[in-house]
């Protein structure tokens, strides 16, 4: 069989018809499972999202995987009120992006004299920096507590700030290097022989190139942050200067558990971050879609 286009013949074969249909199969497949992992990825959430709107008696009578008999946000009130929630938003708020900024500013400028200002003995620092990282946040509560006990940051913002931002600059630092360390060597000697000195190269070569993966960082530190509860737990004493993960261990008695208000409360202390990712989210996928294409 052939068609006319343009004047030309071109033959179409029975093997083109198979492999357009194959082609098509395979898309369905693709977009089937797709779905189905949206969906159990997406399931917990649900879950949460319906008892947080429950009775504790239509809970105990239906179990977890109904739907409310009579949705109510009574659960999401009360935790409101009782754990001061505006409070420890705002407290989350501050600490989570002054430590997503300063922590991607410091991996900028470690990764740039590492990887591209070739610093004497970089290997090893890189390497010292992923130990580093690979150490358990549990073995670095005494230090720093008597650390910051002794110059007067205990119980601070501040002191969570610190801790932080350098372990978040740690682990920015590591990945950044990597990345400036392959930067392509002519555009930075074109660079020097137009005269740029080396905050013009950073500021007008390097970070418009790299801003894509710069982004990411920010977004996961700041959602790291966030999501931390450990280290905040041992160093922020005062009621004033909690956050939000924090204020989800006050509904939880020692031998009893209220499971609606669990839900209520757990379902609000991530709603901003969903919000957030929601916000970066083109961001985040010209990030990884730059990572994954050189």
């Amino acid at each position: 069989m052939v068609t006319e286009q343009s004047g030309s013949t071109l033959p179409i074969t029975s093997n083109d018809k198979k492999s357009k249909h194959i082609r098509s199969w395979g898309n369905w497949l693709a977009l089937i499972l797709l779905v189905l992992g949206a969906v159990i990825m997406l399931f917990p959430l649900l879950i949460l999202a319906m008892n947080a709107f429950k009775t504790i008696g239509d809970y105990n009578a239906t179990g977890p995987l109904s739907l409310p008999a009579h949705p109510t946000m009574s659960g999401i009130t009360s935790f409101w009120v009782s754990s001061n929630f505006p409070m420890k938003f705002v407290n989350s708020l501050v600490i989570s992006l002054v430590v997503a900024v300063m922590g991607v500013v410091l991996s900028v400028l470690n990764s740039f004299a590492l990887g591209i200002g070739r610093v004497k003995g970089n290997r090893w620092i890189i390497l010292l920096i992923m130990l580093a990282n690979m150490l358990p946040q549990e073995s670095l509560l005494y230090p720093l507590y008597t650390v910051f006990k002794d110059i007067g940051l205990y119980n601070t913002q501040l002191s969570i700030i610190i801790i932080f931002t350098v372990i978040q600059s740690a682990y920015g630092t590591y990945l950044l290097s990597a990345v400036y360390g392959t930067f392509p060597q002519a555009i930075l000697e074109a660079a020097s022989i137009d005269g740029a000195n080396r905050r013009q190269v950073l500021s007008k070569i390097v970070l418009p190139i790299s801003w894509p993966t710069i982004s990411v960082l920010f977004v996961f530190f700041f959602v790291w942050t966030w999501n931390e509860y450990m280290i905040p737990m041992a160093f922020l004493m005062d009621d004033s200067v909690q956050t939000v993960p924090l204020a989800l261990a006050t509904i939880q008695g020692q031998h009893t558990m209220d499971a609606t208000s669990l839900a209520a409360a757990s379902l609000l202390s991530i709603i901003p971050t969903i919000i957030f990712y929601v916000i970066f989210q083109r961001k985040l996928n010209q990030g990884i879609v730059a990572g994954a294409v050189k």
